[in-house]
């Protein structure tokens, strides 16, 4: 009796044993990564995991830490004649259009579809021919190989294509001597506020902390956010999106501001009510922003500085033109300085500095860019050159004595 209900108390053991599901013979469990939000024409930040995207100039990208963060507000002080940095604002609308992102344009002086009429052209990789030429490479002889190295260098220069066929990359050139096609504009969508067609004829009278023209304008940009969802509020979708706003000279009297006329303005905290508010709606959508101010029409420098302080990067554009640096040979292969006058702290306790703050830009026939300001040796812009015997005295007093003081009161070039 006893030996049936053993053996039948193993059956039902081995039986339990068999039914019992597998588990792993080690207690470590392999951790699955969380997944980021891919989105087309982002990537995370190497310096503080922050999603970026590009302002449209790779150079400037590298400037100001990799990229323009999510949620936050890139400031543009204009040039004089608002030439360049009109440009900088057309690079960073193309590359929405390119990534497919959600574009808003609002401007008081032009048309927001004349602006986006004259975007760059997109000069992309053709990827089928990449591949085509790459099993071409790896088909040849060995004894081949240095040659074709040469050819497949030349053979990936990047070309100009009407489909958009990398538009995965972070990061495009463009060609400022043509623009970009209908056909690619179209395929995003675009939203504009221009403000003579969306001002009301009568405006009310109630004091406000913000003018009509930015309230509208805050208004606007805040019914888009929720409508298309950026703000998290709509369902989750399989694919996502980023917004791109660009906002065009802004704090100018054809905004109905005052700030640029007078050195006592009546509406002086209109402006920055309005990047108050505008702030915080980047700050919780999946949006980035583009404002251009004129900075040199504003007389109270207190009102500029409290408008650098709302916003998040903060860069300034000194062009040559109309100036005595312009007629310089010092600086003929510029066309003006670029100073990035604050960068943001996004998650960690130092911001992103760029390696050296003499930074100049020039726009070429078909690329804008943004490199190390490299200067002759002489840096003086009122001495006149010296005549030769000068020269010859400066140089016998410099190879009289390594190290000795020469006391002649004459100017040298290194």
């Amino acid at each position: 009796m006893n030996m049936a209900t053993s053996v039948s108390n193993t059956g039902e053991r081995r039986s339990q044993q068999n039914t019992r599901p597998a588990c792993n013979t080690t207690s470590f469990q392999k951790k699955s990564r969380s997944k980021l939000v891919s989105i087309p024409g982002t990537r995370p930040s190497v310096q503080n995991g922050q999603l970026i995207v590009s302002t449209g100039v790779t150079s400037l990208d590298y400037v100001i830490g990799g990229g323009l963060a999510v949620g936050t507000l890139l400031l543009v002080e204009e040039d004089k004649y608002d030439s360049y940095s009109r440009m900088l604002l057309k690079y960073f609308l193309a590359e929405g259009v390119v990534c497919g992102h959600h574009v808003f344009l609002g401007s008081a002086r032009d048309p927001p579809e004349e602006i986006m009429q004259d975007l760059p052209a997109p000069i992309l990789d053709d990827i089928a021919s990449d591949a085509v030429n790459m099993g071409q490479v790896t088909a040849c002889d060995s004894e081949d190989q240095g040659s074709m190295k040469i050819a497949w260098r030349y053979q990936n220069l990047p070309k100009v294509q009407t489909a958009l066929a990398s538009s995965s990359r972070f990061g495009h050139y463009y060609d400022a001597s043509k623009t970009m096609a209908r056909e690619l504009r179209e395929a995003v969508k675009c939203s504009t506020f221009f403000l003579p067609h969306e001002l009301p004829a009568q405006t009310h009278a109630e004091p406000s902390p913000i003018s009509e023209a930015y309230r509208l304008l805050l208004h606007s940009i805040q019914e888009l956010i929720q409508r298309e969802g950026f703000d998290g509020t709509a369902p989750q979708q399989k694919s996502r999106n980023i917004l791109r706003i660009g906002l065009h000279s802004l704090g100018s009297p054809l905004w109905a501001d005052d700030i640029c006329c007078e050195e006592k303005p009546t509406q002086a905290s209109s402006l920055t009510s309005f990047l108050y508010g505008l702030r915080a709606l980047l700050r919780s959508s999946l949006c980035t922003c583009m404002v251009t101010v004129p900075s040199h029409l504003i007389q109270n420098r207190a009102i500029m500085d409290r408008v650098t302080r709302l916003c998040d990067t903060a860069i300034a554009l000194e062009s040559f033109r109309g100036s005595e640096r312009e007629t310089n040979p010092l600086y003929k292969d510029y066309h003006g300085l670029l100073h990035v006058k604050q960068t943001p702290h996004l998650n960690c306790l130092v911001c992103e500095a760029p390696d050296t703050k003499d930074l100049a830009f020039k726009l070429k026939r078909k690329q804008f860019s943004i490199e190390r300001l490299h200067l002759p040796p002489d840096l003086s812009d009122t001495v006149s050159r010296l005549s030769k015997a000068d020269v010859a005295e400066s140089a016998r007093l410099l190879s009289s004595a390594c190290g000795g003081l020469a006391t002649s009161n004459k100017h040298l070039d290194f």
